[in-house]
């Protein structure tokens, strides 16, 4: 009788950091934008407002983590 192996576990930190898009596309959200937003300019806030894409090998990493590769 063949044992089963484990069973995978999706990482919970790296589902919350992390969106994989129909595509297949992984984008992460920036950093500097959560406080002491006053300060800065608000050219510097519309840059950091939307989801930059990840690139590269720990784009792979960020996937075999989510169970999605």
């Amino acid at each position: 009788m063949k044992k089963p192996s484990k069973k995978f576990r999706i990482r919970k930190s790296v589902s919350n950091r992390f969106e994989v898009t129909k595509t297949g596309k992984v984008l992460r959200s920036s950093s500097f934008n959560r406080h002491l937003r006053r300060k800065k300019s608000k050219k510097q806030l519309r840059r950091l407002k939307g989801k930059q894409p990840v690139l590269g090998r720990f784009a792979l990493k960020v996937k075999k983590l989510l169970g999605k590769a």
